[in-house]
């Protein structure tokens, strides 16, 4: 780009009013409803329901595991490089999101019709849930995809990154305290009836949506590093461990759901835990490295069925590898500790806001649909606009670090509020928040719980916001499906595995405790973002906003 035509793009407001006056934005807020009420209604939801179904926070925590679709959806994140037929003459990407919406809704349709009072109820339950979240995390890998495609020089990545928030939170609004309120008012099977035809909206979006051009992958593939028997090998063996951690995953869901006398799911992280890390996520970027590092390369592509695995497979994680180097030990640590502080005890806010055991609050449905799923959001969307301008005027890595702070330090709200909250009710008494409240009519465990969510909500909203621009903006155009996939597992992967022991810790010690523990994680993040941010200021080794930005004059 010249300077004559840098000097001619909208900045500041400029540049909001030009984006919104694209059709692409349109299609991002609806797309992020789109991606956000299947998760809210399987990962978080449904948890309301089990917990008023007087089901256990162990089996909860087991249930949870649904989640683990979204943290390893990389593992088939290479198939949606294809285009499927018939449907897809809307196009590659479009195409998919079609099917995947539909396949969605019907699926909360069959959670809708599952009752998990009556025998085998739970179980049914989490299979339809599972097929849920499943086809979710699917769409999630094509709507990642389709935003860094279509990023362009009106609608760059870090805007749309933050619209998508803004879609995804209303859909938690929806999906939470809409839930909470209508589960109250008709039951708990209605909710998911009006789920799945909310899934509509998504549809919509698909149809605004230009599909975007294909990305030109041709070059990357034709420069293979390595000899083949390397790639060959590095294939196989990265094909045997998602295999083999999928499996030991499965298998434990099926004994947990299953066996008069489950098993621990403590100990099973414990010990397989670091294992599943290991073949899932470590070994297959290990090999990537050693792949790239090869000194000759190969002008021809190749056309056999091993080809074209490593080409969805490797060739990303290897693209990755050689333009990170040894700095990817470094994204890596970030990504899979940012989020941790939060993900980790998600699937237990409903049984600590409702439960009565533990230091849990006893609030009704309809109170915890006011103060988390309506305030809360709203609150949440506030950080989000408050993230997007930062990311404007103060710059990714500042925005990122603040948010991982926040982050972190606002789980120790919630450690006083589990221990009776004398830190924030000598702080409402003093600070005259009590009356404030009171004059709204709120009363005083209610006006402690929305303060603490409002911190809580606030630096979730400018922490989700960076975090999505930072990985959309690290992920290469050519490889945007894999390697985003791969980027969001990673960051969920860690949490969803340390929610089971959690839920045995809960149990056992209340849920102080865990809030603590989660706040002592956070720190991590607070590391490794300062790290990342230094490596930055002296200079990144791919300049990644060119990687995930195209034209606009380029655009279908």
């Amino acid at each position: 780009m010249s300077a004559t035509d840098a000097a001619a793009q909208p900045k500041g407001l400029a540049l909001l009013r030009a984006a919104f006056s694209d059709r692409r934005t349109l299609a991002m807020l609806l797309l992020g409803f789109s991606a956000g009420l299947p998760f809210v209604l399987v990962t978080g939801t449904l948890n309301a329901w089990l917990s008023a179904a007087e089901v256990t926070a162990s089996t909860i925590g087991v249930l949870s595991w649904v989640g683990l679709a979204y943290a390893f959806k990389f593992l088939w994140s290479p198939a949606m490089s294809s285009t499927l037929p018939i449907i897809g003459r809307l196009g590659r990407r479009r195409g998919w999101m079609v099917t995947l919406q539909v396949v969605i809704g019907i699926a909360l349709f069959i959670v809708a019709a599952s009752h998990p009072e009556a025998p085998g109820g739970v179980a049914a339950m989490a299979a339809a849930a599972a097929l849920a979240a499943f086809a979710s995390a699917t769409q999630d890998i094509v709507i990642d995809a389709w935003r860094i495609e279509v990023a362009g020089d009106r609608a760059p990545i870090d805007l749309l990154s933050s619209i998508y928030q803004f879609g995804y939170r209303i859909a938690s609004l929806a999906g939470a305290a809409g839930a909470l309120l209508v589960a109250a008012a008709i039951g708990w099977p209605g909710v998911y009836m009006i789920g799945g035809l909310l899934m509509g909206l998504g549809l919509l979006g698909t149809l605004i949506a230009p599909e975007p051009e294909p990305a030109p992958q041709q070059a990357v593939l034709k420069e293979r590093r390595g000899s083949d028997r390397l790639r060959n090998l590095s294939l196989f063996a990265v094909l045997a461990g998602w295999a083999w951690a999928a499996y030991q995953i499965i298998h434990f869901m099926v004994r947990a759901l299953t066996e008069t006398e489950p098993p621990s799911a403590g100990e099973f992280t414990g010990s397989m835990g670091p294992w599943i890390i290991a073949a899932a996520v470590i070994l297959p970027c290990v090999l990537a490295a050693v792949i790239s590092r090869q000194a000759t390369t190969e002008a021809a592509t190749g056309s056999g069925l091993l080809d074209t695995l490593y080409d969805r497979i490797l060739a990303p994680l290897t693209e990755l590898m050689g333009r990170l180097k040894w700095a990817a030990l470094l994204v890596l640590g970030l990504i899979l500790s940012y989020r941790l502080t939060d993900s980790i005890w998600g699937s237990f806010a409903y049984p600590f806001y409702m439960g009565t055991e533990g230091g849990a609050l006893g609030h009704t449905l309809v109170e915890v649909a006011l103060a988390s799923k309506t305030f809360g959001v709203i609150v949440t969307i506030f950080g989000i606009a408050l993230g997007g301008w930062m990311l404007l005027s103060l710059g990714r890595m500042a925005t990122l670090t603040l948010g991982a702070i926040l982050a972190a330090s606002t789980n120790l709200l919630f450690a006083d509020l589990a221990n009776g909250a004398p830190v924030i009710g000598g702080l409402m008494h003093a600070t005259g928040l009590y009356s404030l409240f009171g004059a709204f009519g709120v009363g005083e465990p209610m006006a402690r719980l929305m303060l603490a969510i409002t911190g809580e909500n606030l630096a979730s909203g400018i922490a989700g916001t960076a975090f999505v621009a930072y990985l959309s903006a690290l992920s290469s155009r050519m490889f945007g499906a894999v390697q985003f996939a791969i980027f969001t597992s990673l960051a969920l992967l860690i949490g969803t595995l340390g929610r089971a022991p959690l839920g045995e810790m809960i149990d056992q010690q209340g849920f102080a405790p865990v809030f603590v523990v989660a706040a002592w994680l956070g720190t991590i993040a607070i590391a490794f973002c300062i790290l990342e941010w230094i490596r930055e200021a002296r200079g990144r080794p791919l300049p990644a906003d060119q990687a995930t930005s195209a034209p606009d004059d380029a655009e279908p």
